[in-house]
């Protein structure tokens, strides 16, 4: 008789900070959602500020709720909350007649 160990599939967490960044390779049982393989990861213990019960994510760059059921490959982004909000930066900046670093082509 042949037992055979559950399929699972492979995936990534990643979490980045201004000075440092963490990818997290792991493999997970299929159904597994992006919160459930961010607590699997242990990416946790490096970064002890992310508040999973408030954290936003993502997979590849698109936003996606905790509870998204991951596929082969996916990688699982944790957002940071943003310091400032930017409308209100481009807001403030165009009141000062300024930009947010691009080139105006009206030179």
């Amino acid at each position: 008789m042949s037992t055979t160990a559950p399929e699972t599939i492979a995936v990534e967490v990643a979490y980045a900070t201004p000075e440092r960044q963490e990818i997290i390779s792991l493999r997970v049982a299929p159904g597994t959602t992006a919160l459930q393989a961010a607590e699997l990861s242990g990416i946790q213990e490096l970064f002890p500020e992310i508040d999973f019960a408030s954290a936003k994510f993502g997979v590849f760059g698109k936003l996606c709720p905790p509870n998204r059921e991951l596929r082969p490959a996916d990688r699982v982004e944790i957002y940071r909350p943003l310091k400032a909000d930017p409308k209100e930066v481009r807001r403030r900046l165009a009141a000062e007649g300024k930009t947010m670093g691009k080139k105006s082509s009206a030179s």
